[in-house]
C-alpha cells in the first residue's frame, strides 16, 4: 500500500476520533445541566409579594415567582393578573436584564409607580423596592433558595 494513502486513511480516522470526542463533551455537558437543572425546578430570578390590595384578588401575602419577563395587568395573558378597575389590560412589565431588575409601564392610564414615584421610563428596581400597579402594592423580593 502506498504511504500516502496510509496517510490519508490514519487523518481521516483521527479526525473522525477528534469529531466523536466533541460531541461526547457536549452531550456530557448538556446532561450535566439537564440534572442541575432538574435538582432545582424553581429557579426564578425573584418573586413579587402582593403587600395591600383593595379588592379581593390577588390577596395580600401572594406570592409570584418571577420569570426573565413578567407582565401585570388585567388581560388574561399576563403573566400576573390584576383583578382591579383601575388596572390596564396589559399595565406594566417586568424584565431581568443582565443582573438587574426594570420595571416598565406599558402605556397604562393609571400609570405605575416604584417607591411613590411615577416610572415614565423602564425604572431599574432593587431588592426591596415597593411597586404600586392600581390599588395594588407588590414588594420586589429575592428568590427562596
Amino acid at each position: 500500500m502506498d504511504p500516502f494513502y496510509l496517510l490519508l486513511w490514519l487523518l481521516r480516522i483521527g479526525f473522525l476520533g477528534a469529531l466523536y470526542l466533541v460531541l461526547w463533551v457536549v452531550v456530557r455537558a448538556l446532561l450535566r445541566d439537564l440534572r442541575s437543572a432538574a435538582q432545582d425546578p424553581a429557579g426564578s430570578l425573584g418573586r413579587l409579594v402582593v403587600v395591600t390590595t383593595a379588592g379581593a384578588d390577588p390577596p395580600a401575602g401572594t406570592v409570584y415567582p418571577l420569570d426573565a419577563v413578567t407582565t401585570i395587568g388585567r388581560d388574561l395573558g399576563c403573566s400576573i393578573v390584576v383583578d382591579d378597575p383601575f388596572a390596564s389590560g396589559q399595565h406594566a412589565a417586568l424584565t431581568y436584564r443582565g443582573r438587574t431588575w426594570y420595571l416598565e409601564d406599558l402605556g397604562s392610564t393609571n400609570g405605575t409607580f416604584v417607591n411613590g414615584i411615577p416610572v415614565s421610563a423602564p425604572a431599574p428596581l432593587g431588592f426591596g423596592d415597593v411597586i404600586q400597579v392600581a390599588e395594588v402594592t407588590f414588594r420586589l423580593e429575592r428568590p427562596r433558595r
